[in-house]
């Protein structure tokens, strides 16, 4: 799969999913989980203020006959019924509507209605590229936001998972740094290393990680020749980049956003169900391939 149209050909051959939306009365995302019915991606579960979201939902020509609506005027309490819906298995993915991101967060880790596992939570961005021959996934640029050691074996188990759940058997993982060889000095290329290590060892499965990598050797098969890196595991054709802090993951996802023809979406991973975590200054196409990502996580999480 080497594109979104090919994300969404296989949302379609899994089984209706629904998401449960908390606090819906939200313009941008009405109009995403509309779109998302339209192409068949999954079914929703409007939950919020249902004057208010009938009053945004005429505003922008939306029929509400073939959803669900559940009133709930208080923004906790909706984020609460909603995420609850998802708990219990009536809904399949949590997606977040106009609602502060602090507060939808503490809904999806509520003690008793939530969707903790006990594993770390994690972001994952997967973008298309034109010009890029395949899909590449993007971790952590929006949660964590300077990853322990053990944390960052906790954003590669939970971005292979998605990798798996996308159709790539074994993703090739890329711990990045400034440069491709291990200084002391350089604490992102000692951890780089250490996770290598790990995964050789078989305390990291489901994927081949190699690193440290700089990024033209993960991403740019002619810069791995140029340096004389061919001996290594990833030679420009890595499948997941790794960043070391939130703030390199951050400005590369904003890099790519705004300045190169891509599509994209994003999920909050480790939790029992897809998370769909997106900004207002997500683009419309950026929500409904997050709601697709989603479902296709949602179908492997089911078996």
């Amino acid at each position: 799969m080497n594109n979104f149209d090919g994300l969404l050909e296989k949302v379609k051959a899994c089984a209706t999913k629904k998401v449960a939306v908390a606090v819906a009365q939200d313009d941008a995302v009405l109009e995403a989980v509309m779109a998302a019915k339209e192409r068949n991606i999954a079914e929703a579960i409007l939950v919020g203020d249902a004057d208010k979201i009938h009053e945004v939902a005429a505003s922008i020509n939306m029929d509400l006959s073939g959803f669900e609506v559940i009133d709930v005027k208080d923004n906790t309490e909706a984020a609460l019924t909603a995420v609850k819906l998802v708990h219990d298995g009536k809904a399949d993915m949590y997606m977040k509507g106009l609602i502060d991101t602090k507060g939808f967060l503490k809904s999806v880790l509520d003690k008793e209605v939530g969707l903790r596992t006990g594993k770390p939570l994690s972001h994952v961005a997967l973008f298309e590229v034109a010009g890029y021959e395949k899909m590449f996934f993007l971790a952590d640029v929006a949660f964590i936001p300077y990853p322990t050691l053990e944390d960052k074996v906790g954003i590669i188990n939970n971005t292979v998972e998605v990798a798996h759940a996308c159709g790539v058997a074994c993703p090739k993982v890329a711990p990045l740094a400034a440069v491709e060889v291990v200084n002391p000095k350089m604490p992102a290329t000692v951890e780089a290393d250490a996770l290598t290590k790990m995964n050789e060892e078989g305390q990291i499965t489901g994927c081949i990680v190699d690193g440290p990598l700089s990024m033209d050797l993960a991403i740019d098969p002619e810069a791995a020749r140029h340096k004389g890196a061919t001996g290594r595991k990833i030679v420009g054709d890595a499948d997941i980049l790794l960043f070391p802090d939130i703030h390199a993951g951050n400005i590369t996802y904003k890099t790519l956003v705004h300045t190169a023809k891509v599509k994209n979406g994003c999920i909050l991973t480790g939790t029992k169900a897809p998370v769909i975590l997106t900004s207002r200054s997500d683009s419309f196409e950026t929500k409904v391939n997050s709601i697709a990502l989603a479902a296709i996580v949602a179908e492997e999480m089911s078996k």
